[in-house]
């Protein structure tokens, strides 16, 4: 289901990725519980970073990690800046559907990169590879992107699905019939492999919320 290539082994010894797969999900609108379980996240990343300002939140571990890899491609991580709207400006994590907000929850919770696809449209296996600058595909608001050369991305058989700088497809993404469901996770160097653990193990009790007849099929750290 999901295979690793010697050349992002190479490109990136010391990164890990991770996968979850979900079956028996569901994907409604709203969902009360998850909602609740929400706005705690966003009080603790008001709590936690009160007080602190850009310099300082720029200075935990995980944002360096990602700063790093970012600036390499003249980039700033997004997610930081998604942080920063939560914790000083008063903003929510965005309500889409419920599967795309638990992972937003734990995305912001745990500031890690995640990407959410449709279990049913992809064409497996998944693989983790480097980008050689060549590659193309639908981002999700429409338009056709080449990818940087050197960038983690994954892709099925069609093609790629997500890369860490340019995000996920509009192929494979989660839709209100989505049934079965699989989040990806990029960590460059300098994020352990029970950091993502605990990531991916949030997904999955956030999407019990939602759905807890789902069973899960992949729960694992690639590096």
């Amino acid at each position: 289901m999901f295979e690793v290539t010697s050349a992002w082994k190479s490109a990136f010894p010391e990164a890990h990725a991770g996968v979850l797969v979900m079956r028996d999900v569901v994907n409604p609108a709203h969902q009360p519980e998850l909602e609740k379980h929400k706005t705690e996240i966003e009080a603790g990343l008001r709590s936690q970073f009160s007080g602190l300002d850009r310099v300082a939140m720029s200075d935990l571990p995980i944002l360096q990690a990602y700063s790093a890899y970012y600036r390499r491609f003249k980039k700033t991580y997004h997610v930081q800046l998604q942080l920063e709207s939560i914790a000083w400006k008063g903003k929510s994590i965005p309500s889409v559907s419920a599967l795309v907000e638990a992972m937003f929850m734990a995305e912001m919770k745990n500031m890690l990169l995640t990407a959410g696809h449709d279990l049913d449209v992809l064409h497996l296996p998944l693989t983790l590879d480097a980008s050689n600058g060549t590659e193309s595909y639908t981002l999700m608001r429409g338009n056709e992107q080449v990818l940087k050369a050197g960038d983690m991305s994954i892709s099925d058989r069609v093609g790629i699905v997500s890369s860490i700088v340019y995000g996920p497809d509009q192929r494979t993404q989660i839709t209100d019939a989505t049934r079965n469901v699989v989040f990806t996770v990029y960590a460059p160097a300098g994020i352990n492999e029970q950091t993502v653990m605990q990531h991916l193990q949030d997904i999955r009790e956030y999407v019990m919320i939602i759905a807890p007849q789902a069973r899960v099929d992949l729960l694992k750290v690639y590096g």
